[in-house]
C-alpha cells in the first residue's frame, strides 16, 4: 500500500512523514519549488503478529508493511498552472493520499495564504483536485472529440463508452463532487487508471496541530477520514526508544502514536485487512480487501497458489490464541478446510492446499 503525502508548501508534511515512519527527514523552512519526494516503508503494527511469532517462534517475522511518500507542495493555484507532469505522477502513483493542513502557528514558516486557517486549507485544497480533473477530463473529450470517427468498429464502440463516462463525471465535477464519492465500476476505474485523476483517489486528512494544541479545537473538521495529529510533537517522540516514547505519549496524553492512527484509519478508508500464514520458518501478515475470495488470497502471497488452489486449512487467530498451539487447536476441530468460494476474515490464518 502506497500513501503519498501531500499539502500546500509549509504545511509540515515532512513533519508528519517523519513522525509515521519514524524518519529524520529535513527540508528547506521555504519551499525550493523543486520535486522532492522522500519515500519510507514501515511495518504496519500488529500486536497478533508479534503473539504467532511468540507461538511458533519461526526464522523470520515478517509484518505487513506500508510505503509513504512525501510528495512536493501543491501551489494554491496548481489548478490554473497545472500540476507538472513528473508532479502528477508522483501523486497519481499511491493508492491513496493522505492530506495535511496545517493548523499550528509559527512567524518563521509563513503560510502561503498569510493566515492559518485549517478549514480554508481542506476546502481549498479538494477545489484544487477538482479543477485538476475537470482540466484532465476537458482535454481528453477535445481529443475524443476530433478521433471517435476514427478507427475500427471496436475502437469507435470504445470512445464512444470512454466520452459517455468523462461526460459523466464531468457534471458530477461540476457540482464541486469528488470522484471518490462518484459511483463507479471496477471496469471503469481500471479505463481511468492512466488519467491521473486526484479526487479518484482515496483521501486521509490529518490536522497538523502545535503542541499544545487540543483535539477538541479541531473537533468540526474530525470524523472518518480525518484526524488530529500534533506532528512535531510525534516526530521528536517518533525518534526516542520505545520504552521512552510511551511515557511521552502517556505525558501528553496521546492515546495512541501517530503511526498507528494513521494506518489504521488508513486501513479503514481502503476496506483493508490482514491474514496470516505462520510455520517454522516464517509468520507473515498479508493484506487484502474485505470480501476477498480464497484463492485470491493465495494469489497475494504466490500466484501458483491460486492457479493451482484447492481447499485452504483455515483457523481463526482467536481461536488459535484460545487453544494455545496447532496440535491442540486441531484437536479440537478448530481447523476447518474452506474451499474457493471462501471469504477470508481478518485474522484467518491459512495454509493453502493446491496442486500445479
Amino acid at each position: 500500500m502506497d500513501i503519498g503525502i501531500v499539502g500546500l508548501p509549509n504545511s509540515g508534511k515532512t513533519t508528519i512523514f517523519n513522525a509515521l515512519t519514524r524518519s529524520n527527514t529535513e527540508t528547506a523552512a521555504y519551499s525550493s519549488g523543486q520535486l522532492e519526494v522522500h519515500t519510507a516503508i514501515v511495518n504496519v503494527p500488529d500486536e497478533r503478529v508479534d503473539a504467532l511469532s511468540a507461538m511458533f517462534k519461526p526464522r523470520r517475522t515478517i509484518y505487513a508493511t506500508v510505503t509513504y511518500n512525501d510528495i512536493a507542495g501543491l501551489g494554491r493555484d496548481a489548478a490554473k498552472t497545472g500540476i507538472s507532469g513528473p508532479l502528477l505522477n508522483a501523486i497519481a502513483a499511491n493508492d491513496a493520499l493522505l492530506l495535511v493542513v496545517r493548523a499550528f502557528e509559527d512567524e518563521s514558516v509563513p503560510h502561503p495564504d498569510n493566515s492559518v486557517n485549517p478549514a480554508r486549507d481542506l476546502a481549498n485544497m479538494e477545489a484544487e483536485f477538482i479543477l485538476n480533473d475537470m482540466s484532465i477530463i476537458e482535454k481528453r473529450l477535445e481529443r475524443l472529440a476530433g478521433a471517435k470517427h476514427r478507427g475500427s468498429t471496436d475502437e469507435r464502440k470504445q470512445m464512444a463508452e470512454e466520452e459517455v463516462l468523462l461526460n459523466r463525471l464531468m457534471s458530477e465535477l461540476e457540482t464541486e463532487t469528488p470522484l471518490r464519492q462518484v459511483t463507479i465500476s471496477d471496469d471503469e476505474r481500471r479505463a481511468l487508471g492512466g488519467f491521473g485523476l486526484l479526487s479518484l483517489k482515496p483521501l486521509l486528512r490529518v490536522i497538523n496541530a502545535g503542541d499544545d494544541e487540543e483535539e477538541a479545537q479541531y473537533a468540526e473538521l474530525l470524523d472518518d477520514n480525518t484526524f488530529f495529529l500534533r506532528g512535531r510533537l510525534e516526530a521528536e517522540i517518533a525518534q526516542m526508544p520505545p520504552a521512552e516514547a510511551a511515557e511521552f505519549l502517556a505525558d501528553f496524553g496521546i492515546a495512541e502514536a501517530g503511526l498507528n492512527r494513521a494506518i489504521r484509519f488508513s486501513y479503514k478508508m481502503l476496506g483493508l485487512q490482514s491474514f496470516f500464514t505462520v510455520g517454522e520458518d516464517e509468520v507473515r501478515a498479508w493484506t487484502i480487501k474485505h470480501n476477498t475470495l480464497a484463492p485470491t488470497a493465495a494469489g497475494v502471497i504466490h500466484s501458483d497458489l491460486q492457479k493451482g488452489f484447492i481447499r485452504a486449512e483455515t483457523i481463526a487467530y482467536a481461536d488459535l490464541m484460545a487453544a494455545g498451539s496447532m496440535a491442540e487447536a486441531r484437536k479440537l476441530g478448530k481447523l476447518r478446510l474452506e474451499g474457493k468460494e471462501y471469504v477470508v476474515e481478518d485474522g484467518d490464518i491459512l495454509n493453502i492446499r493446491f496442486n500445479i
